[in-house]
């Protein structure tokens, strides 16, 4: 039977806790027993599962470790690898297959929103078990019909509660950043007003410079970046310019890493000179995927040439990262 989000036995607040007195959210307690943590590779970077959702884990794994990626963020939500009302079957399984082919799990994507989302407890319940520290959050929207202020206080106070239970089990939620209307998280400083007084053991950000940068692409990346950085537990990449789509309405076109107006050498000096030492995660959100950039089931390109273009972005983020000094 599925965790309550509100009510947990006696027992399982007992095991949290005993998960949580054995590490801190950045250190598996299950090192012990050969279980990887997100500090074993000094900045791992992570193959996004969603790319790969129209294989299998294990298959999705053995690609990524011959592409040269360190570990797995793995999706444990609908549609994902991982169906939440599973979790406590399969993602142990998937961690398990990861484990086999070298490579870590440092996080999942969840399909959590709050304290109340479905499954949440089982989720985190579950990740505890194995080791798994951090997992991406998100998903508050603003009601533009709303005045902005009473809306961040809401906000906050969900917040708070996905911190209580982040705590009961020794984990951290990583609010992941997006662009566009109604996106909470967006211009950065209102998450970081959401958040900035609670618990950054048990919430904290995973910064997208793809998106902040859609968001503030002159000077507001800049200050963004630093404003969240020492609530950044993870970050992701990903590149994109302007055009206009066939109503000749202007939106982000996402494309290759490095062809596009994303400014990565100076946001990797950003974050070595602020000693950032989460996982990073490169996303594919351009369409040379062949609808594995939208998480597709079955994609209109061959294997060979899904491969061929995450090799070339993987060549150019490894250079970006050793041209600035994040790993050699």
């Amino acid at each position: 039977m599925p965790l309550s989000n509100s009510q947990f036995s006696r027992r399982e607040l007992f095991g949290a806790a005993l998960a949580s007195s054995l590490a801190s959210p950045l250190a598996s307690p299950a090192a012990a027993s050969g279980a990887a943590s997100a500090n074993s590779q000094p900045l791992p970077i992570c193959a996004f599962s969603k790319h790969f959702q129209w294989t299998t884990v294990p298959d999705l794994a053995k690609m990524a470790a011959e592409l040269g990626y360190d570990g797995i963020d793995l999706t444990v939500r609908a549609g994902g690898h991982v169906e939440p009302d599973r979790v406590a079957e399969d993602l142990p399984r998937a961690f398990e297959a990861v484990r086999a082919a070298g490579l870590t799990m440092p996080m999942v994507t969840a399909g959590i929103i709050d304290a109340r989302s479905p499954y949440a407890g089982d989720i985190l319940k579950t990740c505890a078990s194995l080791g798994i520290r951090l997992y991406r959050w998100g998903g508050f929207r603003y009601n533009y019909d709303q005045p902005i202020a009473p809306q961040l206080d809401g906000f906050r106070a969900r917040s708070r509660e996905l911190a209580a239970l982040n705590r009961r089990y020794g984990v951290c939620a990583m609010y992941h950043t997006h662009s566009g209307p109604r996106e909470v998280g967006g211009p950065i400083w209102d998450l970081w007003e959401i958040i900035r007084d609670l618990d950054h053991s048990a919430l904290s950000i995973n910064y997208d410079i793809g998106h902040a940068t859609v968001e503030g692409g002159y000077g507001g990346w800049r200050e963004s970046s630093r404003l969240a950085l020492p609530l950044m537990k993870g970050t992701a990449f990903k590149d994109f310019n302007w055009g206009k789509n066939s109503k000749g309405e202007w939106q982000p076109q996402w494309c290759a890493l490095g062809k596009g107006m994303v400014n990565f050498r100076e946001y990797m000096t950003i974050l070595k000179t602020g000693g950032f030492s989460g996982p990073l995660q490169l996303h594919f959100e351009y369409p040379d995927l062949g609808g594995a950039n939208n998480g597709a089931r079955h994609m209109t390109i061959s294997r060979d040439q899904f491969l061929s273009v995450m090799r070339r972005d993987m060549a150019v983020f490894k250079t970006l990262l050793r041209e600035s000094g994040l790993r050699s």
